[in-house]
């Protein structure tokens, strides 16, 4: 059994992926590539499915580093003593993140989603990176904002040379939101213009609104890649959680420096 993964080509020796649904052991809504653990799927069959996607990506297991992610802005960087730590204190640190930097080699960091948005932020020159999960709450806060602000007092990044890649996420046709969404996006100053369409309710363009950010940091509209996959159609290979509820696996989106 193999993990499938959708790469994306980022820069040179670098690994970026985002997750399928095939070629793991999780069953049912879970099923079957989830590496999460914090959406109620069976521990063995996760850690068979960690093994898997470890081995996949030549990275140790106690490499893949996952954040417990909870819709804040919190960015955590992941350097040399993290990996002194006792497992009980990493999972501590990664408590209540929502993205993580690193110029660290040979170890993945990601993040989980299943309609949010996952970006990842490659900086070439200081082969550094950054990954982001970027729900509507997180959007409306500009998390992506903060990752490219944490990578430049981390790593002296320079935002016109950064690469990013948009991966799978809910589209404009299928992200309807409640008013109370819509007037968030409002109050925090986005071009609703640009990002928002009326149906018969409102609908956000997610994936529009983390490129303005992006180009907002400075970073070249040429060097944003969007994956163009919408979880919610394309459910039979990503994890979408408004098609399957949240009892479901996730995506992992991440990268590995080489």
């Amino acid at each position: 059994m193999t993990p499938e993964l959708h790469y994306y080509h980022i820069g040179e020796s670098v690994t970026a992926f985002s997750t399928t649904r095939h070629g793991g052991y999780s069953q049912g809504n879970y099923g079957e590539l989830n590496v999460n653990l914090f959406c109620g799927d069976e521990p063995e069959a996760i850690a068979k499915n960690r093994r898997l996607l470890c081995k996949k990506l030549a990275v140790a297991e106690d490499c893949l580093i996952m954040p417990h992610q909870v819709h804040t802005t919190a960015v955590t960087q992941i350097g040399k003593t993290f990996f002194l730590l006792s497992e009980d204190i990493r999972k501590q640190v990664l408590e209540g993140i929502d993205a993580l930097i690193t110029n660290i080699k040979h170890i993945c960091i990601g993040v989980s989603t299943a309609d949010c948005i996952p970006i990842i932020i490659y900086d070439p020159e200081h082969h550094a990176a950054g990954v982001v999960h970027s729900g509507w709450r997180g959007t409306v806060a500009n998390i992506t904002g903060g990752v490219v602000t944490s990578m430049q007092m981390a790593y002296h990044s320079k935002p016109e040379l950064l690469k990013a890649v948009i991966g799978p996420g809910i589209s404009l046709k299928n992200f309807e939101v409640g008013d109370e969404v819509y007037e968030a996006f409002t109050d925090a100053g986005y071009p609703m213009q640009q990002i928002s369409q009326k149906q018969e309710k409102w609908h956000i363009d997610l994936t529009k609104c983390c490129r303005l950010q992006l180009e907002a940091t400075g970073i070249k509209p040429e060097n944003i890649e969007e994956s163009g996959i919408c979880t919610y159609d394309d459910v039979e290979d990503f994890f979408s959680a408004r098609r399957l509820g949240t009892a479901s696996g996730r995506i992992l989106t991440g990268i590995i420096l080489r």
